[in-house]
């Protein structure tokens, strides 16, 4: 059973969301918050495993809440899935860089809502890979590194795990990955997970963003 709290600031939109959502199975509405302020406080009382998080609202922005919940809440910390109006969204790729598990248009339909949630909720950090890349590559070579500490130190890294890392903010999947470089897929898992906590990172999406930042991939680079 996945539970996941809704928050958007809009009553009609937060409704049909919660509406969806209670009638799948395997997902269970643990709250619904209209502000990031509220959302910050039912997340901590919650203890939800996914949270959709609108982006713009007014007082604690989606940006604010994100960062917030993940900062405050004790493992596992739930997922945060973007919800926007417009792909290309600088407010999405800050929410990326804060640690959002990715993001997810309000356009889209039940079904990959649905999917969406089933993804992130089952510990899948990044979905719609290929869109979010196209996101970060446009707004990557204008920002800093993620968060207010140093540089990551991308040094650190394996040879293996920064070829992981680099296939990875290419938009390849886990399986894809496994494919390219002739290992289990569970690997690449290992990989990936030793990558975020050497480099401090809360999921996947900020993983690519690292990865263009530290000019590891380069935007408009060739997909292997």
């Amino acid at each position: 059973m996945i539970r996941v709290l809704v928050v958007d600031d809009q009553f009609l939109i937060r409704a049909g969301l919660v509406g969806l959502l209670r009638a799948a199975p395997g997902i269970e509405v643990a709250g619904e918050a209209g502000d990031g302020a509220e959302a910050v406080r039912l997340a901590a009382a919650t203890r939800p495993d996914v949270i959709l998080m609108d982006i713009r609202m007014p007082g604690t922005t989606g940006i604010e809440a994100t960062r917030r919940i993940l900062a405050e809440a004790p493992d596992p910390a739930p997922r945060i899935l973007i919800l926007t109006t417009f792909d290309l969204d600088e407010y999405v790729y800050q929410a990326l860089r804060a640690g959002a598990a990715g993001f997810l248009l309000k356009d889209s339909g039940p079904e990959r809502l649905l999917a969406a949630v089933a993804a992130v909720g089952g510990g899948d950090g990044l979905f719609a890979p290929s869109v979010t890349r196209r996101l970060v590559e446009a707004f990557a070579s204008r920002a800093g590194r993620p968060g207010d500490g140093p540089p990551p130190e991308i040094g650190a890294l394996t040879a293996r795990e920064t070829e992981v890392l680099r296939l990875t903010a290419c938009g390849m999947s886990n399986l894809e990955i496994a494919d390219q470089l002739f290992i289990s897929e569970a690997t690449v898992k290992t990989h990936l997970n030793r990558t975020m906590s050497k480099l401090d990172l809360d999921s996947r999406a900020q993983a690519v963003v690292v990865a263009y930042e530290t000019g590891l991939v380069t935007p408009g680079g060739a997909r292997p």
